[in-house]
């Protein structure tokens, strides 16, 4: 190739979209005087992702003014992907390896692939596929170069001619068995998990932008067979449709169905249009097989939600309790200059109004008057006349530890224990005692 040539092959890898599956035919001869049609290329995808086997049945479109015969010439087949062989179909060609090899290119697997001829209008039982002996061989190669390293493999397939390729009763079917069609699409292992891994598979016509294909493409551009007037369509067909999620499909134009020939299975489909010429035709599909678990994802999510919210709630509401318990009492708005903010029981009497007892002077009702009613009385059977007043206080003082601002900490509460004996005799006092019990608390007190 020339200088001028590898610019532009360059400048069209650089615009080529990350994933590109297609397929080009070429003829032996240049300016091939037939056309392609009808063409169905079909992938059949399966719960395990494996390799996919792809189907493409084609016919020759002859012009009226000629016979196949005067045409007659082996076929080629680029395929953007490798292969794998069947080894019942026969030896490599090593015409194809020493073909490539002479143009630069690096061959890392040949083999063979199942060739066949179906009859359209069969009707007895036998199988519709006739076997085209030999199949047809194939070489995949890599193109490595210093400024783009290696490329991803493609496909050189040649299709030997057989008669049956200009009959309108048949359709031939080339069955290929590609590697690394269906792609993983990244996601989150809470995406894997609920909704199970998402995949990508694309196919696409007359797409010349792969780093390998380009290079064959470019130097056999004279020899590109078009489609004719005959349909011609992409297929993806979806077995366990009852496990299938397709998340998008493009272009619009693309159409999904169930299969009227298939069990369970889905078809999503792209017709082409012959009037593109060489514009790449793609049809690209998102998709992802769920479990039965992952099925229920709509219920359970939800669901656990639910659960573990009421959960959380009861959890939250313990801590938040025992915190609260905690620390309620420990922080307090306090300013440096106020007094400790004490919490009193009962009745605690301070000395000044013990004082005012005087034993022998001080009468019943006279106590009551300056202690309050909130007393305790003892009295004797034994001794009707004497009796005692008990008056019981609890006093817990906070002792501040550290402060900022007006937030300070409790570093431990004193508390006292107050306690006064009355006895009287004949409603007049007669001794006067007073106990004061004093302790530390290192945590507060519940409310």
């Amino acid at each position: 190739m020339t200088p001028r040539a590898w610019g532009l092959a360059a400048l069209l890898l650089l615009a080529a979209p990350g994933a590109a599956h297609a397929q080009i035919f070429l003829a032996t001869r240049p300016d091939p005087a037939f056309a392609i049609g009808p063409l169905f290329v079909q992938a059949s995808v399966t719960p395990e992702l494996g390799p996919v086997v792809v189907d493409v049945l084609f016919s020759v479109d002859v012009p009226p003014t000629r016979s196949g015969a005067d045409l007659a010439q082996d076929l080629f087949l680029i395929w953007p992907s490798a292969l794998v062989g069947d080894s019942a179909a026969g030896p490599p060609d090593p015409a194809l390896e020493q073909d490539l090899a002479a143009r630069g290119l690096d061959v890392i697997d040949s083999g063979r692939v199942t060739l066949a001829a179906r009859n359209l209008y069969r009707t007895d039982n036998a199988v519709a596929d006739e076997p085209i002996r030999g199949g047809a061989p194939f070489a995949t190669f890599v193109r490595d170069d210093t400024a783009l390293g290696l490329s991803p493999p493609a496909t050189w397939i040649r299709i030997p001619w057989d008669p049956k390729f200009a009959n309108k009763v048949y359709l031939i079917n080339l069955k290929l068995t590609t590697r690394g069609l269906v792609k993983p699409k990244p996601a989150t292992w809470v995406e894997r998990t609920f909704w199970g891994p998402r995949h990508r598979i694309s196919l696409s016509f007359n797409e010349t932008r792969h780093r390998a294909v380009f290079p064959m493409y470019f130097q056999h551009r004279e020899r590109v067979l078009r489609l004719g007037d005959e349909p011609a369509q992409l297929i993806v067909n979806f077995a366990s449709a009852d496990r299938l999620k397709v998340d998008e499909m493009s272009p619009q134009a693309a159409r999904r169905q169930l299969s009227e020939t298939l069990e369970s299975t889905d078809t999503i489909s792209l017709f082409l249009d012959r009037s593109e010429g060489l514009t790449p035709q793609v049809l690209s599909v998102q998709f992802g097989y769920f479990t039965g678990l992952q099925s229920w994802a709509p219920v359970l999510i939800p669901t656990l939600f639910f659960v573990l919210g009421n959960i959380a709630g009861v959890l939250v509401r313990n801590v938040a309790e025992r915190l609260s318990k905690r620390w309620t009492g420990r922080v307090l708005f306090w300013r440096g200059r106020d007094e400790p903010r004490v919490r009193q029981q009962g009745a605690v009497l301070d000395p000044e109004t013990v004082q005012h007892i005087v034993p022998g002077v001080t009468t019943y009702q006279e106590v009551l008057e300056l202690c309050g009613s909130d007393v305790e009385e003892e009295s004797r059977l034994t001794d009707p006349g004497q009796r005692r007043l008990v008056y019981r206080g609890r006093r817990v003082v906070p002792r501040r530890r550290r402060a900022f601002g007006w937030l300070s900490t409790v570093a431990h509460w004193d508390v006292e224990q107050h306690e006064v004996h009355i006895d009287l005799e004949r409603d007049v006092v007669r001794d006067v005692q007073a106990r004061v019990t004093r302790s530390r608390l290192n945590a507060p007190e519940p409310s």
